[in-house]
């Protein structure tokens, strides 16, 4: 799968990788690369947990977004990137919000909880698709490699 990441993406992937985390572009900027249609919004998902993000990106100026939900807003010149640590949900009593989060280590629990199949996929910076749920019909696509 190739994917026109831009360079602050690119670089936040790199930075948390290099820490020792894995890290991956998620949910709709994948599902609009697939559709050959430029992303308006990335998204980072990550094993690290929000202390661990914050140390990462020490340089850089960060928003506690939803920490107790694993998310940090990292600002770069270039536009803000939303990192959010895996988790999976609780029961969610009104249909809508979780009662609470529980960060985990895995990416496909991180993916089981996304709202469309669609949106349930993550792709490294080597351009591999993981895709445990199907959101993607191009499996015999040479060009994409799915996990």
């Amino acid at each position: 799968m190739t994917m026109d990441m831009p360079k602050n993406v690119d670089t936040a992937i790199n930075l948390l990788q290099s820490a020792g985390f894995e890290a991956y572009a998620v949910g709709g900027c994948v599902r609009d690369s697939l559709l050959g249609k430029t992303p308006n919004d990335w998204d980072i998902t990550t094993s690290a947990k929000p202390e661990d993000m914050k140390s990462v990106f020490a340089d850089f100026h960060c928003i506690d977004t939803g920490i107790k939900h694993g998310t940090v807003t990292v600002c770069w010149p270039e536009g803000k990137v939303e990192t959010t640590t895996f988790r999976r949900d609780g029961a969610y009593t009104d249909h809508r919000h979780p009662e609470q989060d529980t960060f985990t280590a895995s990416l496909t629990e991180d993916l089981t909880r996304r709202d469309f199949t669609v949106n349930a996929m993550a792709a490294d910076l080597r351009g591999t698709l993981y895709d445990p749920f199907g959101g993607v019909i191009l499996r015999s696509t040479p060009w994409l490699t799915v996990k």
